[in-house]
């Protein structure tokens, strides 16, 4: 607008000033009697000059008004983009807050049918390195938690606490080299030792006369007084059988997705 009036402002002025005259003129002549042959003159020649300044005056009104609409309405979309950013920011929280309460209940409803006496944590950190495969909780010594108890979610078996300082913890994963825990086949209670391999876990010492296949569910069998019994661990994907020795070769997949944990379970031992 303001490079529109620096353009045009010589004949802005021009017209303002002429309808200032002719206002100024038609007032004085209100309060006379008779016209002289030169104001009838002037008026002749000035009556299409200030129909078109009216016309001019008019426009200009008009613009102004849409231009003042304009910037109105400018400010109130503005406002609107404003408020509905707010109200997608508080979407998304609401949204988190029902998936956090949707995995708290069903951490809840495992501990409870399972009859497991558990301290629920959350899991805030990861080792970044490639020796060791662990989390940290925010559940420490002060919580009650201790070197060795059992950690897990619904799905099954996370691992078991490492290290433990007063409001922290750090969770050594059954992926982990050099994690193992007693587990067996569900089905036919076929034994073995699970052991972490990095990304995925072998079931050790499994006789070969075992009959193990894929998609069979491996759990917790209770020995190595650590775990209680019937906890999941796995699933087998690939069965190998050598033509000698006595055991075979069985390669599972955790059941919990130890790289997307939130919420932990942190089972108390029985005596406490």
């Amino acid at each position: 607008m303001l490079d529109w009036f620096r353009k045009f402002r010589k004949i802005v002025f021009a017209a303002i000033l002429l309808v200032a005259a002719l206002l100024f003129y038609s007032y004085h002549l209100r309060y006379r009697d008779r016209t002289t042959l030169f104001e009838k003159t002037v008026l002749e020649f000035t009556a299409p000059l200030q129909k078109g300044a009216d016309y001019f005056l008019q426009a200009v009104a008009g613009w102004w008004d849409g231009y003042l609409w304009l910037v109105s309405t400018g400010e109130e979309n503005r406002l609107l983009k404003e408020e509905n950013r707010r109200l997608r920011a508080r979407l998304q929280e609401l949204e988190e807050v029902a998936l956090t309460n949707e995995r708290l209940q069903r951490l809840l409803e495992f501990r409870d049918r399972m009859q497991l006496s558990a301290l629920v944590a959350q899991v805030f950190a990861e080792d970044a390195t490639s020796w060791f495969r662990t989390v940290i909780i925010n559940k420490g010594s002060a919580d009650g938690v201790e070197e060795g108890m059992p950690v897990m979610v619904a799905e099954g078996v996370v691992g078991r606490i490492l290290r433990v300082a007063p409001h922290q913890s750090r969770v050594l994963l059954v992926t982990d080299p050099s994690s193992a825990l007693a587990a067996l086949v569900q089905k036919n209670r076929a034994r073995g030792i699970i052991r972490g391999q990095g990304g995925f876990l072998t079931m050790e010492f499994t006789l070969r006369q075992k009959e193990i296949q894929v998609g069979d569910l491996i759990v917790t069998s209770g020995g190595g007084g650590v775990f209680p019994g019937g906890l999941p661990i796995g699933t087998v994907v690939r069965v190998g059988r050598p033509s000698y020795g006595l055991f075979q070769s069985v390669t599972v997949v955790p059941t919990a997705d130890l790289f997307r944990m939130e919420e932990v379970l942190v089972l108390r031992r029985e005596d406490k």
